[in-house]
């Protein structure tokens, strides 16, 4: 065959296109390689989207008079008449004093147990009694507000409570701690502590897990004690979580829980017991104003929103990481 034949097959022959296998762009890779991870946190994000995001349509109703019969969209708009009437309510400071006081008791007695307890844990050579006080710490944790108040109840009630009982049968005169305003907040603040130090200690713990051994040794070498390893080497390689979880503590500064004060609340404490979350239930559901303490319940997000920028913004400026 000579070279003009070939050459004439060649060009009578259509030229075939090779079509590359179209490029998937590196966020659909990075979906499909991590899908049974993402798979596993679609039902936090679906809880998170219907039960957080999609009733945050409902926060209209702060700024409207809002009637149930007339719906959102009847309802008449009055702008932000219930945030005005929130600051001129005259209880308005004795529920800001009363939150800011449990927040700053919070912040200064419940936060650092579980970084203590975790510590002196961490220096328990048996591990299975390490692990046995671990289970009986974070035990109360699954208990609701509802058992831990009403053991409360039970310890300290004027009738019949073991407590009382004991100074009775000591001489001393029964003292009602339950009503007293004296008594509630240490009362709140032990509670609090007994319940949620456990679960904070496991967070803590799992940090101190993560620390490189060879910086305890390289520490030993260099002369420092338990002590001193414990300063130098364990609170800074945890240092990160704890600055974390205190952002998102400062976050919840109006946001103390509503079931714990609402079941110590009484009619003797209230002036130092009572607060937003209590009030908003008063206002709200007890007395149907719906606009007002969707008001209330926005004015607390703003500041738990504020705060945690805030709280982030000075973390990151000390060379923090901060949570985004």
């Amino acid at each position: 065959m000579t070279t003009a034949t070939v050459k004439s097959k060649s060009e009578s022959t259509p030229t075939s296109t090779v079509h590359s296998a179209p490029q998937r762009s590196p966020l659909w890779n990075r979906l499909l390689k991590n899908r049974y991870l993402y798979l596993m946190i679609l039902p936090g994000f679906i809880f998170f989207v219907l039960f957080k995001y999609l009733p945050m349509w409902g926060l209209i109703i702060a700024f409207q008079n809002y009637q149930p019969f007339l719906g959102i969209r009847g309802s008449e708009w009055v702008g932000l008449e219930h945030f005005q009437r929130l600051f001129e309510e005259p209880t308005f400071w004795m529920l800001f004093r009363n939150t800011i006081i449990l927040f700053g008791l919070n912040l200064l007695f419940v936060f650092p147990v579980p970084i203590l307890l975790a510590l002196m844990l961490n220096e328990v050579r048996s591990k299975t009694f390490q692990r046995s006080i671990q289970t009986l710490i974070y035990i109360p944790h699954f208990m609701s507000w509802v058992i831990i108040v009403s053991l409360t109840y039970v310890l300290f009630t004027t009738q019949g409570g073991l407590i009382n009982e004991g100074l009775a049968s000591m001489g001393f005169s029964k003292f009602s701690f339950l009503t007293s305003p004296d008594w509630f907040r240490p009362m709140y603040v032990l509670q609090v502590i007994w319940r949620e130090s456990g679960w904070g200690t496991i967070i803590y713990l799992a940090a101190i897990a993560a620390v490189d051994p060879q910086l305890y040794e390289a520490a030993k070498m260099d002369g420092a004690g338990r002590l001193g390893q414990l300063w130098h080497v364990t609170l800074p390689a945890i240092r990160s979580t704890i600055i974390v979880l205190l952002i998102l503590k400062v976050g919840d500064v109006l946001e103390l829980g509503f079931d714990h004060i609402f079941l110590m609340l009484n009619a003797m404490n209230r002036e130092v017991a009572e607060i937003f979350d209590t009030y908003v239930y008063t206002a709200g559901l007890r007395q149907g104003q719906f606009s007002y303490s969707a008001a209330v319940g926005l004015f607390k997000a703003g500041v738990g929103l504020v705060m945690v920028v805030f709280a982030n913004w000075l973390a990151k400026k000390y060379g923090e990481e901060g949570i985004y």
